[in-house]
């Protein structure tokens, strides 16, 4: 359970729970970014509400998880003629490099595409937890523009330069995800020692100078970011297990020194925005529930990270959420103040399964007729009621109430009743995309909308309507 408000919203200090796979299960503090410039960033990305996320690699080939089927934890599971022998299956794993060649990589294609979704933002898996480069670092020839990977020679080959500059001509505010992890450099997974699971294989206590190499090597990929692709909004750093541990004197202490990274980063991108996920403190200016929405609203900023499909990259034949499951999702998690950044991979050619582009245009019509109550909202009691979910608009004094569709065109009631807990009559209501005027009653804290006939029945409107109470 999210515990009580401890201070104001204003000044906030706020107990959670966060890990990355269930968002309620361990305390923590939030704490309100110091520097007045992140503050007035979070609150234009809060603004923002739908974003687009992508896990993309030489992985994609084959089809597998992103850069797990690598790491020797007892839960992961490989397949293909490589799987009986963990070593051999590396081997053949980081060997895709020399095969990566997707030819068909359109990042203008995207972007349009999810500008027409209603997004507004976006974050790109610049380095997963493999080590696998998607941008020209210096620091390692593990990358996409190395000679040993085919795409080098195109003239698209800094991937992460291209996504960044096609979404920020659109208008999109601009995300770097970044592993902290990096099973790849011999300096996390020492090749003296065989690696255990998701952990550096040493102890950091132990062998500082060689932690230390990994840190300066962290810091170095990280500045590159910060430093050559343009204006940076957000640093999502992923792979919360490198943190300073709480156990004194702790043999396994994965602390990778994120103040050294955030000065850094921020003296580069005056106003970053950094999410440190899962790492409670002064790093984590947002928290990010995984495949999840949380029960009730949360008061601080987040986002819902989750999968478009079954896993976060590229999957032959996956199934994909429907659009009218997408639409509600957006809606509930937009009702308990969060942002939704909704993920999609790319595959082995370069670009995405015809579906996932079918799904960003239903949406993209639903938004343009219900935009309004997603967009630069705020969350408003009682915040759902059965099927109906509410949002305030920062603007104005309009509540919207979404009337959830359990199928895409299940017929409306001959009326609704919407329990808004406001003690003043509305001035108005109506339909968001229905231009007749509505009759409707204000009751005690409640309005009741008369739904006519011709609109029980219209195949207009699909997935969620929308009434607007004018006040």
């Amino acid at each position: 359970m999210i515990n009580k408000l401890l201070l104001s919203i204003g000044l906030l200090t706020i107990v959670r729970a966060a890990t990355a796979q269930n968002w309620q299960d361990i305390p923590g503090t939030y704490q309100v970014p110091k520097d007045s410039l992140v503050r007035q960033k979070l609150v234009k990305w809060q603004d923002k509400k739908f974003g687009l996320f992508m896990h993309w690699g030489p992985y994609s080939q084959w089809g597998v998880a992103e850069s797990w089927t690598i790491c020797p934890d007892d839960w992961v599971t490989r397949s293909g003629p490589y799987s009986g022998n963990y070593f051999e299956y590396k081997k053949a794993y980081e060997n895709l490099q020399t095969t990566f060649n997707p030819a068909k990589f359109n990042p203008e294609k995207w972007a349009a595409a999810a500008k027409e979704a209603g997004m507004g933002y976006v974050v790109f898996t610049t380095k997963h937890h493999d080590g696998f480069c998607m941008f020209d670092s210096k620091q390692t020839d593990y990358k996409i523009t190395s000679a040993k990977t085919p795409f080098s020679a195109n003239s698209k080959s800094n991937i992460t330069k291209e996504i960044f500059t096609a979404f920020r001509n659109n208008g999109f505010m601009i995300g770097a995800y970044f592993s902290k992890p990096d099973w790849h450099n011999e300096n996390f997974w020492w090749p003296y020692f065989p690696p255990k699971d998701h952990n550096v294989n040493y102890s950091p206590a132990k062998f500082p100078d060689r932690w230390k190499k990994f840190q300066d090597f962290t810091f170095n990929q990280i500045e590159e970011l910060m430093t050559n692709y343009g204006s940076v909004d957000l640093l999502w750093l992923d792979g919360g297990w490198v943190r300073p541990s709480t156990i004194p004197n702790d043999p396994l202490n994965q602390d990778i020194d994120m103040p050294r990274i955030a000065k850094m980063a921020t003296s580069h991108q005056p106003g970053l925005i950094v999410v440190d996920r899962t790492v409670v403190g002064a790093y984590e200016n947002y928290a990010t529930p995984e495949q999840e929405v949380p029960e009730k609203p949360l008061l601080f900023p987040w986002e819902t990270c989750m999968t478009m499909g079954t896993q976060w990259s590229y999957k032959p034949n996956d199934t994909y959420k429907s659009s009218g499951e997408l639409i509600q999702l957006l809606v509930k998690i937009v009702s308990r103040g969060g942002n939704f950044l909704l993920n999609v991979g790319p595959d082995a050619t370069g670009d995405w399964d015809s579906v996932v582009y079918s799904r960003l245009k239903d949406i993209g019509g639903w938004m343009k007729i219900n935009g309004e109550g997603i967009n630069g909202s705020v969350p408003v009691a009682p915040y759902s009621a059965g099927n109906v979910y509410f949002t305030k608009s920062k603007a104005k004094e309009n509540i919207y109430a979404f009337w959830l569709r359990d199928k895409d065109h299940t017929n409306l009631p001959a009326s609704i009743n919407l329990p808004i807990n406001v003690a003043k009559q509305p001035k108005k209501v109506r339909l968001l995309g229905y231009p007749k005027k509505l009759k409707w009653s204000y009751n005690n804290g409640s309005v009741t909308i008369q739904i006519p006939g011709s609109l029980q029945t219209s195949a207009f409107f699909k997935y969620s309507d929308t009434f607007v109470l004018e006040y």
